[in-house]
């Protein structure tokens, strides 16, 4: 996501443009930044509705069939796959603030929806979910809000520097109007 457009940007900079190319370049960035810097809320709210299904139990889907349920085996444990949430939060968590320490633009929030859903998968089949919804839930805000931060406040970051070169690039354009209308 992010990290395509540092890419990019690099990419970008280092091309002789005319003014008005550059300005256009600039105001295409602070747009895609703008719509990334959402993408933290999109996949908050993606959560809460596989959340919403899961707290039902996922009645309203039809259940596998017997066979294809031996065909899994057992399913884990619950401690077995408590461990593993717990485990992957702090995991998830430590990612998300070594990359907002590193300033990283680096990274999607998606992929912690589909581990997240995975989890409520696995309570499901184990036949545990009803015990264990709060814990994916509580696990899941506290990633996914941790997440959206880092990425709103990347975002901003950025967009406030490409509005400070729009700014200079504003003032070098009126100051060489100035000098050609003397």
């Amino acid at each position: 996501m992010t990290h395509n457009l540092e890419n990019h940007v690099e990419g970008i900079a280092s091309k002789p443009r005319n003014p008005d190319q550059l300005r256009q370049e600039i105001k295409s960035r602070i747009g895609k930044l703008q719509a990334a810097a959402n993408h933290g809320l999109w996949a908050l709210a993606l959560f809460i509705a596989i959340s919403t299904c899961a707290l039902g139990d996922f009645s309203f889907f039809p259940s596998l069939p017997d066979e294809f349920q031996a065909m899994l085996g057992k399913p884990p444990s619950f401690n077995m796959i408590s461990g593993a949430l717990v485990l992957y939060s702090f995991s998830a968590i430590i990612l998300i603030l070594s990359r907002m320490m590193g300033g990283s633009g680096e990274g999607s929030p998606f992929p912690h929806v589909l581990y997240l859903a995975a989890f409520y998968g696995f309570y499901h089949f184990a036949k545990g979910l009803d015990e264990n919804f709060w814990a994916v839930f509580a696990a899941g805000i506290t990633v996914l809000g941790l997440e959206s931060y880092r990425i709103w406040t990347y975002c901003n970051d950025e967009i406030r520097k490409e509005q400070e070169r729009l700014v200079e690039l504003e003032r070098k354009r009126a100051f060489w109007s100035d000098d050609e209308s003397r």
